[in-house]
Order: C-alpha cells, then structure tokens, then sequence
C-alpha cells in the first residue's frame, strides 16, 4: 500500500506546482505561502480527528518532538524557496532542480538511515542528474527575462536541500507517531515559520490585497499540498525513504503536462531528453 500513497503523493504534488504558479503572479510568493499552509493545517488536523490520533499526542516522546519540529522548519524553508523560485522562473526549470532533491535523499539515507546504495540506486541517481541538467539549460524559446536572470536557480537548489532534509528528518520523526497526527503537529511549525517571515520581512500589509483569484489558487494549492503531504509521510511510515521519495518525484511528469497545457510552456528536445532520463533514473532506483 506505501507505493499507492507514493504514487497519490506524486499526483497531487505535481497539481500544486501548477495551482500555486497561477496563485504568484502578482501575489509576494511569501504571504501565498503563509496564507496556503492555514489550508493545509486545517486540512491537515481533519484527517488527524478522523484517524482518532489527537489523543495520542501526550505520548509522543522528546526525541519524536524534536524531529518533527526540525522537519517543520525544513519543510517550511523548502516552501519559502521553492515558491519564490516560481515566481522568478519557469515552472519546467524551476520544478527539475527542486526533485533533485532526489539524489540527496538517497545520500542522506545511505548515511544517517543506514539504507544501502544498490548498483541500480547509483544509475539512478546519474540519470537523474544528467536530466536535471539537461532541463535547466537555457532553452531557445525562453523569454529574454530569464535569460540573465539566475536567482530562481539558487531558491530552486534551496528547496531541494531543505526537501531533502525534510525526507530524512520526516522518516525519523514519525516513529511513534500516527502519520496524520505527524503531519498536522509539522505544518503548525510551518505555519508560525511562515508567518515569521511575512511579517520580518514587512510583508503584512500586503495580505488584504491579495487577488480574489490569486487566493482561489492558493487555497487549492494548499489542499492539493496537504493530500500529497498525508499520502507522503504515510508511504514513508510504512516504506523506505530512498524508494518513496524517488516516486514522489515523480510528480514532475504531472507538472510538465499541466504546465504546457496552462502556462504554454515547451520543452525543447533536450530539455525533452533530460525529463526522460530523469523518469528512467527514478524508475531505475525502485529497483532493489
């Protein structure tokens, strides 16, 4: 069953990428953020009360709460970076660099999990670094904007560190704990994080004036977040972290399609090229 909440996973992350995009135009990409984690708590905490697990909370141990809150904030992180680099660049640029946090995981879980490296993990994890690069290139057809522009790359490789972080302390954090339960107590941390940072950064005022449409997409973004969220750190309570993360990345295959279909955005043949090595190399890497 932890493959099925992996693919689910990967289903509506990849759907979240295209609602939140439609949500930035005009929106600042960190009060979206803020503002779609309340969604995603509530969301969140309705699936914990129907699984009975807000009771369990007093049992949850030091050490479970500690990883939790760690994965919150870099959970939180990877959103602030990530939804930052859709503002400034491409959705089929944007979304390659921050699966790549791929690779990471499988090296953070060979490390501090103790899961092997098979010969199959190793030619996955080259496949999908050879396609991400591919993908990212500049592309002909690309607005002249982009071009000069390299700042979503770097809020890009952020989130893709901090997701990956978030897989490692994810898988430790919700030994003991219900998953649902797990998930609601994480997005509080994100939400306060958020928050943190709207206001740090002066950005309060900015909240009333938010596009109703705008806030339409952002609301569903934040649904669409939290049914990929409960699939993910379902699969991962019940399967290992070097296998659902690669499917959950999967969900790159969901945003291209929407994203042409959306957004009018076309892949170039080697651009073309790398999606398909990157496919290859995440179904190559469930090989065990």
């Amino acid at each position: 069953m932890w493959i099925l909440y992996a693919a689910g996973s990967a289903i509506f992350a990849g759907i979240t990428s295209i609602l939140a995009k439609c949500g930035i135009r005009k929106t600042d990409s960190n009060v979206a953020t803020a503002i779609r984690t309340i969604v995603v708590l509530l969301f969140a905490w309705v699936m914990a009360g129907i699984s009975g697990s807000i009771g369990t909370i007093g049992e949850i141990g030091g050490r479970t709460w500690a990883f939790l809150v760690l994965s919150g904030l870099c959970t939180g992180a990877s959103w602030l970076c990530y939804f930052r680099a859709l503002q400034l660049g491409r959705v089929n640029r944007v979304v390659p660099v921050d699966k790549s946090s791929t690779i990471l995981t499988v090296l953070f879980a060979a490390v501090f999990l103790h899961e092997g490296i098979t010969v199959w993990k190793a030619a996955g994890v080259a496949a999908m670094g050879v396609g991400t690069y591919l993908m990212i290139r500049k592309q002909e057809d690309e607005p002249e904007g982009e071009k000069t522009g390299k700042s979503w790359f770097v809020y890009a490789a952020l989130s893709a560190v901090f997701a990956a972080l978030t897989s490692i302390l994810g898988k430790l954090g919700i030994e003991g704990v219900e998953s649902n339960l797990g998930t609601a107590i994480r997005t509080g941390v994100v939400l306060v994080m958020a928050w943190v940072v709207v206001f740090a950064t002066g950005k309060g005022g900015e909240v009333r004036r938010v596009p109703r449409g705008e806030l339409g997409f952002i609301a569903l973004s934040g649904l669409a977040t939290g049914a990929s969220w409960l699939c993910y750190y379902r699969a991962l309570q019940e399967g290992p972290a070097s296998v659902v993360a690669p499917i959950d990345k999967l969900s790159i295959l969901v945003t291209v399609a929407f994203s042409r279909l959306v957004f009018g955005e076309r892949l170039t043949r080697r651009a073309a090229a790398g999606l398909a090595l990157m496919t290859a190399g995440t179904l190559v890497m469930l090989i065990r």
